[in-house]
């Protein structure tokens, strides 16, 4: 109990320990808040520290966590903007990723079993990281955003359809039934939820929206959890059920007055990166197994080689889903924010881990690369960007000089 006591407290300071750390460094650096999370989470973890163990009541609220960055990012998806070319092609580009990722980690590991969880990290987009980062530069409605967005929704729902059909636990023909009823039910609820007017249900959220009653944030709560343990009960993997879950509350909220979403949208934000999130990625910092890293120098060079990977296997085939006439800058920004990953890879490799199919240097590599990635990734994609909207099109030069954030170092906007 006083293991446990002491772990809450400090990973509530290090929750609070991560923005602060952000904005100090910010003048100097834009680099992600979650970056700060699982850094402190290692330092302070059992690789480094020892100051705190992780325990099953922490690793249930980094699973919520977990599952609450899926139901964010199924949220946030406009089906409405991303549908024809963009998610067409976004998908073509994660089919090549899914077959190259797959390639590379034959290569890389024996067996099947490692190739797959291999191939499925390589080719995953971590959308829940992503779209905040676009909505803080004001990118999220341009071309380019779209793009990443389609780019991102398929680089969360394929890799998860990977993960439901081959790890769990059964024959390839009878996952792919259960996946296809659990899409054909879930499917069936965002159907109706979109035809129906729900007079009642939003009336009771404005109503609630102020009071102790809270309709619209236990109405997810329970959309969330009815859909997470469905897709547990039919062997799915749970962020599947998590990002459906997303889909459904965005599809039953969208006829609601304008501020009342609006005020549920920052209630979401507030539980899910005010409190769960953050869980998630301290926790994945306190079981990151920094010593099967650096204790083989064969796995220390896999980080560099995962990170190569994930710009080769994920990032050029995203190219496909660029918008027509996209400058070179916004092509470059593209590959990189589709080779930005780290939920998913947490996930995969951990399964991984879990069933002894990968190594934990591999698991460690394969996470520290995605780390990486999201440290990286995004930073130079959106400075990619910026230089090419300062590029008046057909001129290949930049526009006249002005004042603005981007020519402040560290004040370009993520």
């Amino acid at each position: 109990m006083e293991s446990l006591s002491t772990s809450l407290v400090l990973i509530a300071l290090l929750a609070v320990a991560a923005p602060l750390a952000a904005r100090f460094l910010e003048r100097v650096l834009k680099v992600p808040i979650v970056v700060f999370e699982i850094v402190l989470g290692i330092v302070l973890g059992p690789s480094l520290l020892g100051w705190i163990q992780s325990t099953q009541f922490t690793d249930t609220l980094a699973d919520f966590g977990l599952a609450m960055l899926f139901f964010v990012a199924g949220n946030e998806i406009d089906f409405a903007a991303i549908r024809g070319r963009p998610a067409n092609r976004a998908a073509a580009g994660w089919v090549m990723s899914l077959a190259a990722g797959i390639g590379a980690g034959l290569v890389l590991a024996p067996g099947p079993e490692a190739a797959v969880i291999i191939g499925v990290a390589l080719c995953s987009t971590a959308l829940g990281t992503l779209l905040p980062i676009l909505r803080d530069a004001g990118d999220l409605k341009s071309p380019m955003g779209i793009a990443v967005a389609a780019l991102g929704a398929v680089g969360e729902f394929g890799p998860l359809v990977a993960i439901s059909l081959f790890f769990s636990g059964r024959e390839l023909g009878p996952a792919t039934a259960v996946l296809l009823g659990f899409v054909l039910l879930t499917g069936l609820a965002i159907y109706l939820a979109s035809r129906a007017r729900h007079s009642l249900f939003h009336s009771q959220v404005t109503r609630t929206l102020h009071t102790s009653g809270q309709f619209a944030v236990r109405s997810i709560m329970f959309i969330l959890s009815v859909l997470v343990v469905l897709s547990m009960v039919l062997g799915l993997d749970m962020l599947l059920g998590a990002f459906a879950a997303g889909v459904l509350w965005k599809v039953a909220i969208a006829r609601a007055p304008e501020h009342d979403r609006h005020v549920i949208e920052m209630k979401i934000d507030a539980i899910a990166f005010g409190f769960l999130v953050p869980v998630f990625f301290i926790d994945t910092g306190i079981d990151f197994e920094l010593g099967a890293l650096t204790g083989s120098p064969a796995a220390l060079a896999l980080v560099p080689l995962f990170l190569v990977l994930l710009l080769v296997i994920r990032g050029l085939p995203s190219l496909l889903a660029a918008p027509p006439k996209s400058p070179p800058g916004d092509k470059r920004a593209i590959v990189l924010f589709a080779a930005t990953g780290l939920p998913i890879i947490v996930a995969v490799t951990g399964i991984g881990r879990d069933e002894g199919l990968i190594s934990s240097g591999i698991a460690s590599a394969l996470v520290g690369a995605g780390m990486l990635s999201v440290l990286l990734f995004p930073l130079l994609a959106l400075r990619q960007h910026q230089r090419s909207s300062a590029t008046p099109p057909g001129t290949g030069r930049p526009a006249a000089r002005r004042p603005d954030r981007a020519d402040v170092p560290g004040e370009a906007t993520t």
